[in-house]
């Protein structure tokens, strides 16, 4: 039986699951087609506060994978949700962002503004290539003057094809470090994202995929969710092997052709340790043994198995899972 068959709806992060920046990952676009044929609902959630979820759509649409506006689920609708649960309707927001949140600020009945001088009673903050000193300085004093302040995500890096940028995270330290006051983030890991894809999903049984341990895993954990990840971007073998309790995923694979596959899982072995496919892997010496041949992806599970096992709540140092390494 598949893996995705113990699922209604796959929770897809973006950048790094489905595409990397204007390309798909390799495979993608087919394996959700045949999710989505096998009736699986597909749900785009993303941290990227700057594009409007139809641009969102038109992207994956040329990219080969069907969507629709109402397929894609953005940080700045999860902050736009936690606005307009806290304000009056109607009211002035401070937008310190791109048409993306500005956009759902308006859908929620709430009125975007730029200026500090129309008494907004919040200031939402999303990453966009277009904010300005100016911008920031009038965030700044509307907080000061006492608007809520809430950002779409804490990511302090933004992946881009010449490396890692400032994120919104970075950004919206500006406004924390002269006011100091600290936003509320709406975005992975943090549950308002989640929350706002289950009421516009409906999903009972939702499956969180993504590549990043530190947002996508993280926020299945908090939110009491399985969780894959996929080798296709950020977070890689060492980040897993060492990663704390709340970022390790249920499931592990090197992409999405997994879900259409069997589930696998390490199996313990009271005399081997922990076994997956032809690997098997124990801990002795203050470091995680791995032994074996075959798919590198099952040596990976096997070893993660045992480290975390022995570690518990801890992480594994970087020096304790290097020989392993040696072998993925």
């Amino acid at each position: 039986m598949a893996l995705i068959s113990g699922y209604d709806t796959l929770l897809l992060d973006l950048d790094g699951v489905v595409y990397v920046g204007k390309h798909a990952v390799p495979g993608a676009p087919e394996a959700l087609e045949r999710a989505r044929t096998a009736g699986i609902r597909l749900a785009f959630v993303t941290n990227n506060a700057s594009r409007t979820p139809a641009a969102i759509a038109e992207h994956l649409t040329h990219l080969g994978v069907t969507a629709t506006p109402t397929d894609v689920v953005t940080s700045a609708q999860a902050a736009a949700r936690l606005i307009a649960e806290h304000v009056p309707p109607g009211s002035a927001v401070l937008v310190v962002g791109g048409m993306g949140l500005r956009g759902a600020v308006r859908a929620l009945g709430l009125r975007p503004v730029t200026t500090a001088a129309d008494r907004p009673a919040a200031v939402a903050q999303g990453m966009w290539d277009g904010i300005s000193y100016g911008l920031l300085g009038e965030g700044t004093l509307a907080v000061r003057q006492g608007a809520w302040f809430v950002a779409a995500n804490g990511d302090t890096t933004l992946p881009t094809p010449r490396g890692a940028f400032p994120g919104n995270g970075s950004m919206s330290e500006v406004i924390a470090t002269a006011t100091g006051v600290r936003p509320v983030y709406a975005g992975k890991p943090e549950l308002p994202l989640h929350r706002e894809t289950l009421i516009r999903t409906g999903a009972q049984r939702p499956l969180i995929v993504g590549d990043r341990l530190d947002t996508d895993i993280e926020a299945a954990t908090r939110a009491g969710v399985d969780s894959l990840l996929v080798l296709t971007g950020v977070s890689g073998p060492l980040d897993l092997l060492t990663a704390i309790p709340a970022r390790r995923p249920t499931y592990i694979a090197a992409d999405l052709h997994a879900l259409h596959e069997p589930p696998v899982r390490p199996r313990r072995d009271d005399q081997a340790g922990w076994r997956c496919g032809g690997w098997s892997a124990r801990w002795a010496d203050d470091q995680v043994h791995l032994d074996g041949a075959g798919d590198s992806i099952d040596g990976l599970r096997a070893a993660c198995a045992a480290t975390w096992e022995a570690v518990g709540d801890r992480h594994a140092d970087e020096g304790s899972v290097k020989e392993a390494l040696a072998l993925l």
